[in-house]
């Protein structure tokens, strides 16, 4: 496969920005669609080639998850029903519909990427214990972040840490924790349907998997020697780049 550097790259890049500040679809994607593959399947292989990186974030966490179980109890089934309907609807997308819809997706992605940091800065949070009202609205709000990572993926981890920390949630490692997990139930449940589905490009998972994976285990020695927000504003310029010249393609 000729095309194999060219995505092995891509996908290490992907996997150091997950790992050190997010947004690495906004790179391993539009790669696979300047490679020529279909949109459809360059999404659904996308999110089946970095599940490794999901495993290896929610397993780092399993220690902090015990003291919030409840909160994974009652957040895992939106997640899983919202990754679920997500994929499927991008399955039953018009390729040319999905085309159209593309730039608007990296726009979204770039912009909370962006805007993450600052979220919780903007919006009230709650000081007291949780009412069923606002557990009824986060248990939407996640079923929602679940149909967008399904659909699409990249900036739910943004969606979630803001939604948590809303909720009255302090320790960083206790969310982390919650929203790998959740983030790999939803990442996970639209990968198996998509294989399921027989709508993933083997040949580009296997190189983008072990680029990822690099990417990722090299990422400890690269956020030695940059810093976080330089990394952060970098993946921001080039999700903006990339999403507008996808509006003129």
């Amino acid at each position: 496969m000729r095309d194999a550097p060219i995505v092995f790259i891509a996908a290490f890049i992907a996997g150091a920005m997950n790992a050190i500040a997010g947004g690495g679809t906004l790179v391993s994607f539009p790669t696979l669609l300047w490679l020529g593959r279909h949109p459809i399947l360059a999404n659904a292989t996308n999110a089946v080639a970095l599940m490794p990186g999901s495993i290896a974030g929610a397993f780092g966490f399993r220690h902090e998850l015990k003291q919030i179980r409840r909160w994974l109890l009652i957040l895992l089934w939106p997640s899983l029903f919202g990754g679920l309907l997500g994929s499927y609807t991008l399955l039953h997308t018009p390729e040319q519909a999905f085309r159209e819809i593309i730039p608007y997706l990296l726009l979204f992605a770039t912009i909370l990427l962006m805007l993450g940091p600052r979220l919780h800065q903007w919006l009230p949070r709650s000081t007291v214990s949780i009412s069923p009202r606002r557990w009824a609205a986060l248990i939407v709000f996640q079923f929602l972040v679940g149909f967008y990572g399904g659909y699409f993926g990249a900036g739910i981890g943004i969606l979630m840490l803001t939604a948590l920390e809303l909720m009255g949630l302090e320790d960083i490692h206790q969310m982390n924790g919650l929203k790998n997990v959740l983030a790999f139930t939803i990442n996970g449940i639209a990968a198996l349907y998509f294989i399921q589905s027989m709508a993933v490009l083997w040949g580009d998972v296997l190189w983008m998997a072990l680029g990822a994976l690099a990417g990722g285990y090299a990422s400890s020695a690269i956020a030695r020697r940059v810093d976080r927000i330089w990394v952060r504003r970098t993946v921001v310029a080039i999700g903006f780049l990339v999403a507008f010249r996808s509006f003129f393609h």
